[in-house]
């Protein structure tokens, strides 16, 4: 598949990469490495990263915006999105081919090539195997590849805590840090908080409940978004807040939006994906999001986590 992958890449004039709605580091990292790789390896090509900016993750790139003229005769790849209604971008199905590269269950498997590997820790290390396996046809990594992937690689591994870190996976990683970009400042910029963001993590510390079970939930109003003056983006970054806690087996925090409730769950053990699929999403065993629109809703998914976490 990934020979298949490169042979598309060789083959398409304009290529268009694509990736899910609230991007994380590794949605980011795994969509621009390709690209920064894409034009390094063939510079008469056009090459495009598209989406709706994340001004969180505006320091790793900024996104091109196109017409819809462009898609005609393009190769689209969609990077880190598992199912199609994630997809940022909905002109994703117009180009002449799609491709899915992808980490996550493959319970949506949409494209006309697809690559998952719900082994590998990241699409961002998916990416580097990608530039592995055509280095001696062409593919060339860059410092700023690097920088992105390596990025994508640290953001859904947290620092490499994560189950899913492998040995490939700190293999990949020391590969990266060759190129000499500044991970000091990288890092800086993936983990420093802004004040406010950061009052509201001492609410969260100080008025998330856990059962002796080791379940947990916290619930984020929109009135205390606004108090705090943090928007639900900004909410989310807090979600591995709780994965210091001792006795902590599972968590969820409930975020209100302007039309929804976003659900995040987390796991140190259990479970949890099955429990996002009954609310229409999904995602890693241990890491995991869906929406809802009630609150009674939340109180619902509550009770399903402790019986989970017992």
């Amino acid at each position: 598949m990934k020979q298949q992958i490169i042979d598309s890449i060789k083959e398409y004039s304009t290529i268009i990469i694509h990736r899910h709605v609230r991007p994380d580091p590794d949605a980011y990292g795994s969509q621009g490495g390709l690209a920064e790789i894409i034009k390094a390896s063939f510079p008469e090509k056009n090459v495009y990263a598209v989406g709706q900016p994340e001004k969180s993750l505006a320091f790793l790139r900024t996104l091109d915006e196109l017409s819809d003229d462009v898609f005609d005769e393009a190769l689209v790849i969609v990077c880190d999105t598992a199912n199609e209604e994630r997809v940022d971008d909905r002109r994703y199905t117009t180009g002449a081919k799609l491709i899915k590269i992808d980490h996550h269950p493959n319970e949506d498997a949409y494209g006309d090539l697809l690559w998952v590997d719900t082994s590998a820790s990241s699409v961002s290390e998916m990416i580097y195997e990608l530039y592995l396996e055509g280095q001696e046809q062409g593919l060339k990594m860059t410092k700023e590849a690097a920088r992105l992937l390596f990025a994508g690689i640290v953001g859904d591994t947290g620092r490499f805590l994560f189950p899913s870190t492998s040995q490939k996976t700190f293999d990949y990683a020391g590969e990266l840090i060759r190129y000499g970009f500044d991970r000091t400042t990288l890092f800086n910029s993936l983990y420093e908080i802004e004040p406010h963001v950061l009052k509201l993590q001492g609410y969260v510390l100080q008025n998330f409940l856990m059962n002796e079970d080791g379940a947990a939930y916290i619930k984020l109003t929109k009135e205390m978004l606004d108090q705090y003056n943090v928007t639900a983006s900004e909410a989310s970054l807090l979600v591995g807040t709780l994965g210091s806690v001792k006795g902590m087996r599972a968590w969820v925090f409930f975020i209100e939006e302007e039309s929804e409730i976003r659900v995040r769950l987390r796991s140190k053990g259990p479970i949890v994906n099955e429990l996002a699929k009954q609310y229409n999403g999904g995602g890693h065993p241990m890491a995991s999001g869906a929406s809802i629109k009630e609150w009674s809703t939340a109180d619902e998914v509550v009770e399903k986590l402790i019986g989970i976490c017992k």
